[in-house]
C-alpha cells in the first residue's frame, strides 16, 4: 500500500480508493464504502473503520457523523444480503443440500431449528466476526426472520464493531493502520478456527459412510435381505 509524503494518509489500494470516497463525498462516502464491504467482503472493514476515524480526526468529517452513516452503510449492505437470502428461499437451499456429499437434510433441519431458537444473538454477534459479518444475514433472509428484530439486531452489532473501529483509527491518529494488524490476527484465527471445524465434519462423516449399516452399505443390506425373502 502506497502513502503520501506524511505517510499518514494512503495513496492507492483500498485504502486510497476509501479515502477519494470520503474526501468527495464527506461521512456518506464512509457509509457507502461500508455497504459495499458488506456486499464484498474481500473489502475490508479494519481498513475503512479505522481510516474514517483517522479523517474525523483530522476534522474532515464529525465523529458522530462517522459512526452514524458507517453503520447506516452497515445496515443497508446487510438489508441487501437479506434480500438474496429471501429470493434464493428455503426450498432452494434443500434441493442444494440434498445433492451435495457427506451433508444430509437432518443437518440443515437441525441448523434451522437452531436458528430459529438463536437467530438474534447469532445475527448480533455475527455482526463482530469477520467473514460472517456479511455471510450471517443470508441465512436470516432464507429463513424469513422478523424484519423488525432482524434490523434491531443487525443495527446494534454493526454500532459496537463500527463505533470501536472508528474510535480506535481516531485515537490512534497517523498510527490507525495498525489496528487493521490486529484485526489481521483476528481474521486469520477466525478462519483457522473454521477450517478445522470443517476438517473435523468430514472426517466424521467419511468414517461414519464407510461403516457397515450407513449409506450404501444399508442399502445392499436391504437389497441382500429382500432377496433372501423372495
Amino acid at each position: 500500500m502506497a502513502y503520501t509524503a506524511s505517510g499518514s494518509e494512503p495513496a492507492g489500494g483500498i485504502a486510497g480508493w476509501a479515502t477519494d470516497l470520503m474526501d468527495k463525498l464527506g461521512a456518506p462516502g464512509a457509509g457507502l464504502a461500508i455497504a459495499l464491504e458488506n456486499l464484498f467482503p474481500p473489502l475490508p472493514s479494519e481498513v475503512i473503520l479505522p481510516l474514517a476515524g483517522f479523517t474525523a480526526a483530522q476534522g474532515r468529517m464529525s465523529l458522530a457523523a462517522a459512526i452514524a452513516w458507517t453503520t447506516a452503510g452497515s445496515v443497508v449492505g446487510a438489508l441487501a444480503l437479506y434480500g438474496i437470502g429471501a429470493l434464493i428461499g428455503r426450498d432452494r437451499i434443500r434441493a442444494l443440500v440434498a445433492r451435495l456429499p457427506l451433508v444430509k437434510l437432518s443437518d440443515l433441519d437441525r441448523t434451522e431449528a437452531w436458528f430459529a431458537r438463536h437467530g438474534g444473538k447469532a445475527v448480533l454477534f455475527g455482526r463482530m466476526i469477520p467473514i460472517f459479518r456479511s455471510l450471517i444475514s443470508v441465512p436470516a433472509g432464507v429463513e424469513r426472520m422478523r424484519m423488525t428484530a432482524f434490523l434491531l439486531y443487525t443495527t446494534l452489532g454493526s454500532l459496537l464493531w463500527n463505533t470501536a473501529f472508528v474510535l480506535a483509527g481516531y485515537g490512534l491518529g497517523d498510527n490507525w493502520r495498525t489496528v487493521e494488524e490486529y484485526v489481521g490476527v483476528y481474521s486469520k484465527a477466525v478462519v483457522a478456527v473454521v477450517a478445522v471445524l470443517a476438517l473435523v465434519f468430514l472426517a466424521v462423516r467419511i468414517v461414519k459412510s464407510r461403516k457397515p449399516g450407513t449409506g450404501a452399505h444399508r442399502a445392499e443390506t436391504r437389497e441382500f435381505e429382500r432377496d433372501r425373502i423372495f
